[in-house]
């Protein structure tokens, strides 16, 4: 196999892999991209197990696969840079020992990345060790680090062009070098002219051993971590100017790591003189790592736990999260219909404090401040103000199928709004309209038969929560029946049921349905026709009523055979 025809290198560090060699190597050896037109470069880190003999009885059976052994480093930074100097192909694609890639997934990146030119493919993860990831809504032909959110993807399951990772000198960093991942990222993704996101068909499956095998049992110190975080901030300072896009690139880093230990639940955790060295390293870092504008880009809570951070205020930041913590999110479902074979759901996403009261902003004096309820006795928090309450506010649905764990997420985006209160009060809540296509929701394709279940996610004022779309039996449950569609025809049934009556969309398999039963089928459907008919049998006598229902649901579960 001549190097020039070889288009992709996917590279994988062994260290007493054991039995994943043969669990894993089929997806690698087998893609469709053809065994001329790619290899796969393991690199064996000094196992001490049998994983050298397995590796070599798999290179002996598949020519494109090539392995090399090398003494024990520790860490996968070495045998990840050995594989990229051994690779021959165009891109190389890094993958770990416990992982796979599905069938289309190199062919598919492949293309991408010439299509477009790309520094860095990013091919949709699923599995699980990853839940749902909106980096991965959409396909992307191109982008960067200034107009996509490609710092919320840290792991380096990615392919990269090989000759920008030369251009650039970009190594894993070797030995035992925490976030190293973020920090081989952080530098590609500030140097990268063109990246490329592949959002409609999952890529990489990214898996977690039944043995813990993917966690080192290493104990981390605070200084330990956020010595090597202030790496990863270095780095992306080398490759930004001051300003706003650096500031945005670090702000990650700021609310996931850094404000981490000073939030809920870690800092309802630890106690003593645990908590005490975390939240002194931090509270340093905060002071001389990140440029003012980082914190001033904060959500209103974020916010605020930077500046209690700064102001040296840690009994203030326990309470605070302890109050926090007792949030959570409320889905309101005000509309849901069948329109054009499509299910049309209107919702509002909202957050509600421990009391049930709906978490608020205030106007007082010309000033917009966070719900004085919330901050009610907690030093240095009253009269906090809110700048823009729409700050990181989205909000979205998405939709799992739950055989597969793949997580797709239907058009239509719910936009952030103020709804008043009185009294100068206001919720921030996420409204809009999503359309779930059933014919072409999973990446462009029908989805599967089986269950699916439907989330919501929204982020309000520095709150994020994932709650289960659910609405509690009343007038407000809107009633969907079946409905045929597409060609041969399928059956989805939306209903609500399972844990806390989530809204589950059920999709029969392909088969024949008359132009009779696809008329009662739609009929049956309208939630206004299902409204009435559920009018007239609260009039019934009680065993009338029930005779009625179960013919009902026996009839139903004969159309949806």
């Amino acid at each position: 196999m001549g190097e020039d025809l070889i288009k992709v290198s996917v590279v994988v560090p062994i260290y007493n892999a054991g039995p994943y060699v043969e669990r894993c190597a089929p997806s690698l050896v087998n893609q469709s991209l053809g065994a001329d037109a790619y290899e796969v470069v393991y690199v064996d880190d000094g196992s001490t197990d049998d994983s050298a003999e397995r590796l070599r009885r798999l290179a002996d059976a598949h020519p494109h696969v090539r392995v090399y052994e090398q003494e024990n480093s520790g860490w996968p930074g070495k045998p990840r840079n050995v594989g990229v100097d051994r690779a021959r192909g165009t891109y190389v694609q890094f993958v770990d020992q416990d992982d796979e890639l599905s069938f289309e997934a190199l062919e598919r990146m492949y293309a991408l990345a010439e299509r477009n030119g790309s520094d860095i493919v990013l091919g949709k993860v699923h599995g699980t060790m990853q839940g749902p990831s909106n980096v991965f809504k959409r396909t992307v032909e191109k982008c960067t680090a200034a107009d996509a959110p490609l710092f919320e993807s840290l792991t380096p399951h990615k392919m990269f062009r090989r000759d920008f990772l030369r251009e650039h000198g970009i190594r894993f960093p070797e030995g035992r070098v925490r976030l190293e991942d973020q920090l081989f990222m952080a530098r590609t993704y500030v140097r990268a002219k063109t990246v490329s996101i592949l959002g409609d068909y999952p890529c990489y499956r990214w898996n977690r051993r039944e043995d813990g095998g993917n966690n080192s049992s290493r104990r981390v110190t605070a200084d330990d971590y956020y010595g090597h975080l202030e790496r990863v901030v270095e780095a992306i300072k080398e490759g930004t100017e001051p300003g706003e896009l650096q500031d945005r690139l670090l702000r990650r880093s700021y609310r996931v790591e850094l404000l981490r230990p000073v939030s809920e639940p870690r800092v309802l955790r630890r106690t003593g003189k645990d908590l005490e060295e975390y939240f002194t390293t931090v509270r340093r870092m905060a002071m001389t790592s990140y440029p003012p504008g980082v914190r001033e880009g904060l959500p209103a809570i974020s916010g605020l736990r930077a500046e209690l951070l700064v102001q040296d205020r840690l009994d203030s930041l326990i309470e605070l999260a302890r109050r926090t913590d007792r949030i959570k999110a409320q889905v309101m479902v005000d509309d849901m219909r069948w329109r054009n074979d499509k299910l049309v759901i209107r919702t509002r996403i909202g957050m509600v404090k421990a009391d049930g009261e709906p978490l608020t902003v205030v106007e007082r004096g010309g000033r917009t401040l966070l719900d004085p309820e919330l901050l009610d006795g907690i030093p240095g928090a009253e009269g906090w103000e809110v700048r823009d309450p729409f700050t990181h506010a989205y909000g979205e649905l998405i939709v799992h199928d739950t055989a597969d764990n793949h997580w797709w997420y239907p058009d239509g985006e719910l936009a952030p709004a103020l709804e008043p209160l009185g009294g100068g009060r206001h919720r921030v809540v996420v409204a809009g309209e999503t359309v779930i296509d059933p014919l072409t929701l999973a990446g462009g394709n029908p989805l599967d038969s089986g269950a699916h279940q439907v989330w919501a996610g929204g982020q309000l004022l520095g709150v994020g929560r994932r709650p289960r779309l659910a609405v509690a039996p009343g007038p407000a449950r809107v009633s969907l029946g079946a409905i045929a569609v597409g060609t041969p025809p399928r059956l989805v049934s939306p209903g609500w049921g399972g844990p806390g009556g989530q809204l589950r969309l059920t999709v029969g398999g392909t088969g024949r349905i008359g132009s009779t039963r696809r008329v009662v089928l739609r009929t049956a459907a309208d939630h206004r026709v299902r409204h009435g008919v559920r009018v007239v049998l609260r009039r019934l006598p009680n065993g009338v009523r029930d005779n009625v229902r179960a013919a009902a649901r026996r009839a139903e579960r004969r159309m949806l055979r």
